[in-house]
């Protein structure tokens, strides 16, 4: 079941007794945990039937006991472990999972792990409530998800503007909410984000950013490549090396990728691939400047130079230095 039909049903009033919320992707975990917390009950209600639990500070039995009063003044109760990870004997909530009561919702939150689906209490969760399983959503389908979820409230991005903030925050699903939310405020009545937006507000510059030190390379332009690289030097925090070394390795393995794509029209190999439509020209660009042997040798200098930057064959020298001198040898 996904996070959207969780919350769905609850808004429609229908309840399972156990939601076991687990995997990589915190971001999913919170959003039904806090939905949980704030919206299944009244604030009236709330006061004498929700109960929090955190698993490093709780055990097995308090958690259990919670789960098995009676709502008052309510229809049910909400009980939350948060941070389930962390208990020690969690297996023992095994006994109420096999026979949970159906006034009480009961929510875990269990991050980082996840139930071995061999065994009896896994089974019984899955009988007896919902098992959201969560993991890291790819780098690849960032773009497309943050688009979805501008467009669930009410707004629409300019491409640029998309990948400057996508690229800026990585891959951090509740940051890029909190961005487009400060975004929200800002706007006024504007529905439209741009990439003027996108360096007023969350301060991105939409002239030196890794996506133009990208544009300069597949151009073969050392003048402007040097020209960003200046920039990140004195702006350290706008683009640290450890956020440009793997943002090029991403884009020049794209471009390697190319070259067994097998032909076809730019939009078909912008799928295969796993690239934007709107930005393959500096893709087929750097496949065409650099060729199957320059593109090669600009992938095994990214991986030279990342090592260089954790101080593996290079002590003492700069970032912006390691990356002008990266950016020249790839070049020549």
């Amino acid at each position: 079941m996904s996070v959207e039909k969780i919350i769905a049903d609850w808004k429609k009033g229908t309840f399972k007794p156990i939601y076991w919320l687990e995997g990589e992707e915190d971001y999913h975990i919170d959003k039904v945990t806090n939905y949980a917390e704030q919206h299944i009950l009244s604030e009236s209600e709330s006061s004498f039937n929700l109960s929090v639990f955190y698993g490093k500070d709780s055990n097995w039995a308090d958690v259990v006991n919670a789960c098995r009063r009676y709502p008052m003044f309510a229809e049910r109760q909400v009980v939350l472990l948060k941070e389930a990870q962390q208990m020690r004997e969690i297996e023992k909530l095994e006994s109420y999972v096999e026979n949970p009561l159906a006034s009480t919702v009961l929510v875990i939150s269990y991050k980082e792990k996840k139930l071995d689906a061999r065994k009896k209490f896994a089974k019984l969760v899955k009988e007896n409530g919902v098992l959201l399983s969560t993991k890291k959503m790819y780098d690849s389908q960032l773009p497309e998800w943050t688009q979805g979820l501008l467009q669930q409230k009410g707004f629409t991005i300019t491409q640029k503007g998309l990948a400057l903030l996508v690229d800026h925050i990585g891959n951090d699903l509740s940051r890029i909410e909190n961005e487009i939310d400060k975004l929200s405020v800002n706007l006024g009545k504007r529905t439209t984000i741009t990439e003027d937006d996108i360096e007023q507000y969350i301060g991105v510059s939409k002239d030196y950013n890794v996506f133009e030190l990208q544009a300069a390379l597949a151009s073969k332009d050392l003048a402007r490549s040097i020209q960003i690289i200046q920039y990140f030097e004195a702006n350290p925090k706008a683009a640290p090396i450890q956020l440009v070394l793997p943002s090029l390795y991403s884009f020049f393995s794209k471009v390697f990728m190319i070259f067994g794509a097998g032909g076809g029209d730019e939009k078909s190999i912008a799928a295969s691939i796993g690239v934007n439509p709107y930005f393959m020209k500096d893709y087929t660009k750097a496949a065409r400047l650099y060729t199957y042997p320059g593109v090669e040798k600009a992938l095994i200098l990214l991986h030279t130079y990342n090592l260089k930057s954790i101080g593996i064959g290079s002590t003492g020298t700069e970032d912006a230095s390691l990356l002008k001198e990266m950016v020249v040898k790839m070049m020549a």
